[in-house]
């Protein structure tokens, strides 16, 4: 039997424990929030840019064995009304505020990159015609099964279609599914739980890391 000393002592390390992890978390989410503000004020984010970060969603860790790189979901960076946003294929396409879409992220880490002349290429007519394009996917679904038509779409896809519909400019080649790494066993078992014995391996596909790796990109921030 667990005495009353044993029981206070434990009640207090709890407690203890608690308020550590509670600042800590506290803190880390200040830090943050700092750190993102500094950017803000630095007007370091401009329309255009592509935003990457690993996430957190139950295919997250599939799509980083096949195509070899920890980051999983991209978008488009946008200003609207003094206010940044970030363009998006989750279910559903949408724009979500900056913040909240790094918040969401592991860690809420980000790589923000830029087209390297976008000076000369995003003009306000160009950024106008990525929107307007934009627009016609807001509110339709995630595509699970990563298929190359309008109908659904995926993160990568939604940002190249965008970019090369704009601009004429390809961020990344188009591979195919069957070009990744898809012999581990956990991107196996997503495959077949797409698409049961049927994997379409000629599939196109642009993966986040294909636009990440892009030469036509630059590094604006790494946090």
């Amino acid at each position: 039997m667990t005495s009353p000393k044993s029981i206070v002592f434990i009640g207090i390390f709890l407690s203890l424990l608690g308020a550590f992890l509670f600042y800590k978390l506290s803190y880390k989410k200040a830090n943050s929030e700092k750190e993102l503000a500094f950017f803000l004020n630095e007007n370091t984010f401009q329309n255009g840019d592509i935003i990457f970060q690993t996430s957190l969603s139950n295919q997250s860790q599939a799509i980083q064995l096949a195509t070899n790189s920890k980051y999983s979901h991209c978008g488009i960076i946008y200003e609207i009304d003094n206010q940044f946003f970030v363009f998006e294929a989750i279910q559903p396409v949408q724009l979500t505020p900056l913040e909240n879409w790094i918040a969401r992220g592991e860690n809420e880490a980000f790589v923000l990159k830029r087209l390297k002349n976008s000076a000369q290429v995003l003009t306000p007519d160009v950024l106008q015609a990525m929107k307007k394009y934009g627009e016609t996917f807001i509110g339709k679904n995630y595509d699970l099964a990563f298929h190359w038509s309008d109908n659904e779409m995926y993160c990568s896809e939604l940002v190249w279609k965008i970019y090369y519909t704009a601009t004429g400019i390809a961020i990344g080649e188009l591979n195919t599914l069957g070009s990744f790494d898809i012999e581990n066993p956990i991107v196996q078992a997503k495959l077949i739980e797409r698409y049961g014995n049927s994997i379409p391996l000629n599939e196109p596909v642009i993966a986040p890391s294909t636009i990440f790796e892009s030469k036509q990109l630059e590094t604006v921030i790494e946090k």
